[in-house]
């Protein structure tokens, strides 16, 4: 059985749960969304878990997402530990090589990836992305450049951009 170390992260634009395993980091929830959410993608994800609060083990993790929010970090070291198709964990990796403060489009995590047909397929996974601002997917946009769909809202795919930025 794996055991889900649970904690919240308190920002400027509320709060979210921190789900970390033993590996590392395996999911962060949408702002100010209920625990159901969580218990929804564990059960996808994991055919044997149970939940444990742990602020000390999710402490790095607080500390690090704190200093982001704050811009003291533009880049993340901590594990984390993913799940995922070959092709979702193909556009997470390009995902993660996006540098702070840029953009892209889907048709270039497409190409980046060497499939260039599959802009849509990119979308999707970037869509099913656990981890925010690590695997940085708010940094992708439209390729008119305007924002486009992300699991956390707009308002909050805005509100990362625009840290970044300033």
């Amino acid at each position: 059985m794996t055991i889900l170390y649970v904690d919240t992260l308190t920002f400027a634009q509320g709060e979210m749960y921190m789900i970390a395993a033993n590996e590392g980091l395996v999911y962060l929830g949408t702002p100010n969304t209920a625990f159901d959410e969580v218990e929804t993608w564990a059960q996808k994800h994991f055919k044997g878990y149970s939940f444990e609060e742990n602020s000390e083990k999710l402490k790095p993790y607080v500390k690090q997402f704190t200093a982001y929010f704050n811009r003291e970090l533009t880049e993340f070291n901590l594990p984390i530990h993913v799940k995922g198709t070959a092709f979702q964990l193909a556009v997470w990796d390009a995902l993660k090589e996006l540098p702070y403060g840029t953009t892209t489009t889907y048709a270039a995590i497409a190409e980046r990836i060497g499939n260039p047909k599959a802009v849509r397929a990119v979308g999707s996974a970037i869509g099913a992305n656990p981890i925010l601002a690590i695997i940085p997917c708010h940094r992708v946009i439209g390729k008119n450049g305007k924002l486009t769909g992300f699991r956390s809202g707009l308002t909050m795919k805005q509100f990362l951009l625009e840290l970044e930025i300033e």
